[in-house]
């Protein structure tokens, strides 16, 4: 599969103001590219104010000892976990997610999604573009004919040149060689409307993000210069510009210089900045400082911030689920999250910020002979806030022991429509894939009891 880095290298960063050499002001340039952008795919741009983190729990949590606990079920079915009262009347979570119970007031959970899946691969291409992964097979990697994930359709809708990405991901990249998770990407809809993907700890002390750190000896205005200083290579224009391989160059010249220049960016990043008392209030994990950085990205202007929880299978707990999910998995899920939406609400930023917490499937009510729970598509939980939902609202139910919803059935189709609806995309809106075939973007419903 052919990836899209921002990355840069020295190399490319002594490119950057090349671009000068067409004799074109960076306005100017700016202004032409999202023109021609606009003119050449006959895109619609469909823009909003709302943005998105999206909560990755990657392998899939457990519904039964989480969102939708099952008390009155035999012991094989309820697991080892008490529920406590929510401030929802009637509405019990897990005793190891305190701090969101507290809080359960500001979100709203959806306990019926469903789908026929019990693959990770596919089930995470499901959920993350909100449609069937084409020619789906058992461990079918990630590819370009996989639909976009919703950044990358932002991206298509809304392309920008200001050097803020529509879309980034991390602190993980979901793999394991051979396999590459599909639903990290754009897709079909190509490399250029990727999101960013981050792979660096934003709790170590150390932390920094490569691609927006010059090269030693470099710094902002040394490269401003560069590009003044290169306007004598006018000559070269026509030449450049007959040329596809230039204008391709040219391009990522733009944007390369347009990345190191947003200086908005690059703080984003400094997570750093932050006081020890709100860093703390995260909690020092690699999963609250990953939620506290989200928040930062959607402050300076990032619409779709996605935070994987765990590289691929951190969740997929088919042995010991118990003591996994006690000391390790839920504690800085429920303190990071619970920080998180406090932390938009108190900055006004929670109406306009859809946070979703979600895997790609449940698991399964028995538990196992290895005391853990395996993979179960046809039952799973959600935690929605933000981005008007209504909170406080427990829609959907399972049976008895959480094996299949029996009221309000939701298909990650419908999610997906959700999602666009909320960023402010139309769900029934065309995109073309690469050989410019006509596609309906989502086919679902938007959930609207969430609003």
């Amino acid at each position: 599969m052919h990836t899209h880095t921002k990355g840069l290298t020295r190399r490319e960063v002594l490119q950057v103001g090349y671009s000068g050499a067409l004799g074109l002001g960076l306005p100017s340039l700016l202004r032409q590219r999202a023109s021609a952008a606009d003119s050449e795919s006959g895109v619609q741009r469909q823009e909003s104010g709302k943005k998105m983190i999206l909560v990755w729990t990657t392998g899939a949590m457990s519904h039964h000892d989480t969102l939708d606990m099952k008390p009155d079920a035999p012991a094989e079915i309820r697991g080892q976990f008490n529920p406590i009262q929510t401030k929802i009347p009637g509405y019990l979570m897990c005793e190891h997610m305190p701090e969101l119970t507290k809080i359960a007031d500001k979100f709203s959970v959806v306990r019926s999604f469903t789908h026929k899946d019990n693959n990770h691969l596919m089930s995470t291409h499901h959920v993350l573009t909100g449609q069937f992964q084409p020619g789906a097979f058992f461990d079918k990697i990630a590819s370009r004919t996989d639909w976009p994930n919703y950044s990358g359709a932002y991206d298509y809708f809304n392309p920008r040149n200001d050097g803020i990405p529509n879309g980034v991901n991390l602190p993980t990249y979901m793999q394991q060689p051979p396999l590459l998770w599909p639903g990290q990407y754009a897709g079909l809809l190509g490399a250029k409307h990727d999101p960013w993907q981050i792979t660096a700890d934003p709790n170590k002390d150390d932390f920094k993000v490569d691609s927006l750190t010059l090269a030693a000896g470099l710094d902002i205005q040394r490269v401003t210069d560069r590009q003044s200083l290169l306007t004598d290579l006018n000559k070269q224009q026509l030449r450049l510009e007959r040329s596809a391989v230039g204008n391709r160059m040219k391009s990522e010249q733009e944007e390369a210089y347009n990345i190191l220049t947003s200086r908005k960016l690059a703080n984003a990043f400094q997570v750093q900045q932050e006081s020890s008392e709100v860093r703390e209030r995260y909690g020092r994990h690699t999963t609250g400082q990953s939620l506290l950085l989200a928040r930062r990205l959607v402050e300076v202007g990032v619409p779709v911030v996605q935070v994987n929880i765990g590289n691929a299978q951190n969740w997929d707990n088919h042995n010991n689920i118990f003591p996994t999910l006690k000391d390790r998995l839920l504690p800085p899920v429920d303190k990071g999250l619970a920080a998180l939406l406090q932390d938009l609400e108190e900055r006004g930023m929670l109406e306009d910020t859809f946070v979703v917490l979600i895997g790609e499937f449940g698991r399964t009510p028995k538990i196992n002979d290895k005391a853990g729970r395996d993979h179960w598509g046809p039952c799973f939980s959600a935690l929605f806030a933000g981005g008007g939902v209504q909170g406080g609202r427990v829609i959907g139910e399972s049976d008895p022991h959480g094996g299949y919803p029996v009221k309000k059935p939701f298909s990650p189709e419908d999610f997906g429509a959700t999602v666009y609806s909320v960023l402010g995309i139309d769900p029934a809106s065309e995109i073309r894939d690469r050989f410019d075939r006509p596609l309906r973007l989502n086919s679902g419903s938007v959930i609207s009891e969430l609003f």
